[in-house]
């Protein structure tokens, strides 16, 4: 898949090797994180940057990346960016706790791009409710973990039916 055949929208879903990713994988399946692509620039929510865009070619030379493609056929890309641009440097939510005006990737995707449905958030690892990597991640953060809270992840967006997946992004641009 070349970066030409990206269009405005576009939803990219993807994980790297990272102690965080792997955790959100082991308890939702496919991705880590999802972003949104609007003219060569990636729109995210990420630890470090908070929402924010960035170019995709300096995203992707960060870490060894597979990236997958998903469109919203219907989409209007251009109201959709002027919503992406109107959440820029808001901070991360690290709690993943809703309502507290940061945002985590996909709830950031899911607030600007309105088609998606909250699902009661998990935290287990198949064998835990909670896994030992969670358990420890919000003892740091001082709270109790939101387990069953409404939220969303980067796998519950990729699944909905309302998107069309595409295909693999070369990491190579």
């Amino acid at each position: 898949m070349e970066k030409t055949l990206l269009q405005n929208g576009d939803l990219l879903f993807m994980s790297d090797e990272s102690d965080f990713s792997k955790a959100i994988i082991e308890t939702t399946e496919d991705y880590s994180h999802v972003g949104i692509y609007f003219d060569g620039m990636i729109y995210h929510a990420t630890r470090k940057r908070g929402v924010a865009k960035q170019k995709l070619e300096d995203y992707l030379s960060e870490g060894k990346l597979e990236v997958f493609i998903y469109r919203y056929p219907v989409i209007d890309a251009k109201s959709i960016k002027e919503q992406a641009e109107r959440y820029l440097g808001a901070e991360y939510n690290h709690s993943f706790y809703p309502d507290n005006e940061k945002f985590y990737c996909s709830q950031y995707i899911a607030q600007i791009l309105p088609i998606f449905d909250t699902i009661p958030m998990k935290f287990g690892d198949g064998e835990n409710e909670i896994s030992d990597y969670w358990k420890k991640y919000y003892e740091e953060l001082g709270l109790p973990v939101p387990l069953n809270l409404p939220g969303t992840n980067p796998s519950q967006l990729a699944k909905s039916e309302k998107l069309k997946f595409i295909g693999k992004l070369t990491t190579r641009l």
